[in-house]
């Protein structure tokens, strides 16, 4: 038996190899060798915990703004639903005769209608309901749907010459497209 076998490993050296994994003592590797190993695994695991942390705020950022966008839109399904009672009353108070409007017994109605369409426009621009500007404008099919043409030598061709139905955005957002009638060129 020669010495180096039955020879205890240095305490020092011992201490820095403690959790170094067998595989590694067992190769015979220099402890430079090791010390390099160990660091590129130091730095692997730097990356690792970098690229997590990164990750991690990825996914708050994300939620943040989904958060964001449903404070934003949550109304949407309910505003969508409003559009047609402000359509119909819109509609009632133009069907009502000149008339009518004079007659001291419907002036009160009559009054009590419009002040209710104010009330429906004033809550919707609380709200960021917005109604989409369409006559004259060129047809934006971002925000136009176009139903009908008309043969228009007065305007460009694609532009819009009647509103059908208004449309509305919710912030940056469509909540209907407008339906409109757009110029084309005369047969």
């Amino acid at each position: 038996m020669n010495d180096s076998d039955t020879r205890q490993p240095d305490p020092e050296v011992a201490a820095e190899l403690e959790g170094v994994p067998e595989e590694m003592l067992e190769t015979g590797d220099t402890q430079a060798e090791l010390l390099e190993a160990l660091k590129g695994d130091l730095e692997a695991a730097k990356q690792d915990v970098l690229y997590a942390k990164a990750e991690t705020q990825n996914v708050r950022r994300r939620m943040e703004k989904e958060v964001a966008d449903t404070r934003t839109y949550a109304a949407t399904a309910f505003a969508r639903d409003m559009l047609s009672v402000a359509d119909n009353l819109s509609r009632a108070l133009e069907t009502i005769p000149a008339e009518l409007r004079e007659d001291d017994k419907m002036k009160n109605l009559v009054a009590g209608l419009e002040a209710t369409g104010r009330e429906i426009e004033k809550v919707f621009a609380s709200h960021g309901i917005t109604r989409i500007a369409s006559k004259g404008l060129p047809l934006d099919p971002h925000q136009h749907q176009a139903m009908l043409e008309i043969p228009s030598d007065d305007v460009e061709p694609g532009t819009v010459l009647q509103e059908l139905q208004a449309g509305y955005m919710i912030k940056d957002r469509l909540l209907r497209a407008a339906m409109v009638a757009v110029s084309k060129k005369p047969d």
